[in-house]
């Protein structure tokens, strides 16, 4: 499954929000400094899928806000 992710970092208030099945917008508290804010993303949603955090990879968009992240099933 492909995710279209839209991360806003240093938020005050972490949040998950489903745009659509595979768009979402994604709020961490963490700043975007040495992979910090990238990490909790994959928690998160790692957290909402329920599944580990290794089956979640990020493909596109490193240094972006926009990415695209592979969740293996």
């Amino acid at each position: 499954m492909y995710l279209r992710i839209t991360v806003t970092p240093g938020a005050k208030k972490e949040f998950l929000e489903k745009l659509s099945p595979n768009k979402w917008l994604v709020s961490v508290k963490e700043p975007a400094e040495h992979n910090l804010a990238n990490t909790r993303v994959c928690t998160l949603i790692a957290r909402e899928l329920s599944v580990p955090p290794s089956d979640i990879c990020i493909l596109t968009g490193h240094h972006s806000r926009v990415k695209m992240i592979s969740v293996l099933t």
